[in-house]
């Protein structure tokens, strides 16, 4: 395929030179763009991302808009080159350190911008910042007896666990100090009142009397889902041995 034949929007980000739309000389640069949006979501959400609301923040008309970006699927991809920036330089030991430091940067990223969860997913990445992220995770594994196509699906099981738990969370951390504590309180309350011990005996078995369940998102508990999903990514390397 021809460099020019990939989308615009890739192309920009990459720095090609592709076919310029007909017009005055663009007057901000794709990543004034990006930045607008971002601040749009982070304050009200994916849904208060639009063309027009864009523009606006810019100071320039929507139909202009359309002069860098074809459409919003476009802009999302803007967004998320954006907001996750480059990757963490991985220095650490051993490979398990190094994918323990990936994991944790691409959890923080999506904690500032839990609007990320809402972009949907139509293909893998394929811009700059983003395909750095991927060539970082993948390079976790240097030194390991993993296949390149196994360092591809272990980097996606780190990836999609790291997504999962910010999920969960997500629209948990929305809430006050004191609003937690008082959800939890009540969630132990009901908990306690519809789970019987003959139908629920796991459930009544991991109910914790005293303290409540842990925090909304308590890095120990990020912390013991990724131990246990590196644990099998290791017991895949020492079955090599």
């Amino acid at each position: 395929m021809d460099m020019t034949e990939l989308p615009r929007v890739l192309q920009q980000l990459w720095g090609i030179e592709g076919r310029q739309r007909p017009g005055p000389k663009p007057a901000f640069h794709l990543s004034d763009i990006g930045r607008a949006a971002i601040k749009l979501a982070d304050a009200g959400g994916l849904a208060a991302v639009s063309m027009s609301k864009v523009a606006a923040e810019l100071g320039f008309t929507t139909m202009s808009l359309y002069r860098y970006v074809d459409a919003k699927d476009d802009l999302y991809v803007v967004m998320l080159d954006h907001a996750f920036g480059e990757p963490p330089a991985l220095e650490q030991a051993t490979w398990r350190e190094r994918t323990t430091a990936w994991a944790e940067a691409f959890r923080d990223a999506m904690v500032r911008h839990p609007w990320i969860l809402q972009v949907p997913i139509f293909e893998p990445p394929l811009s700059p910042n983003q395909l750095a992220w991927m060539e970082q995770g993948l390079r976790a594994f240097d030194d390991t007896s993993l296949t390149p196509a196994e360092r591809v699906s272990s980097m996606l099981l780190v990836n999609i666990y790291v997504r999962g738990a910010v999920q969960i969370t997500a629209d948990m951390q929305t809430r006050s100090a004191e609003e937690a504590q008082e959800a939890d309180r009540l969630y132990d309350a009901r908990l306690k009142l519809l789970a019987d011990p003959e139908r629920f005996p796991a459930i009544v078995a991991g109910l914790v009397e005293d303290t409540g369940h842990a925090d909304d998102g308590d890095p120990s508990e990020f912390s013991f889902g990724l131990d246990t999903v590196l644990d099998g990514i290791q017991a895949r390397i020492d079955g090599r041995a």
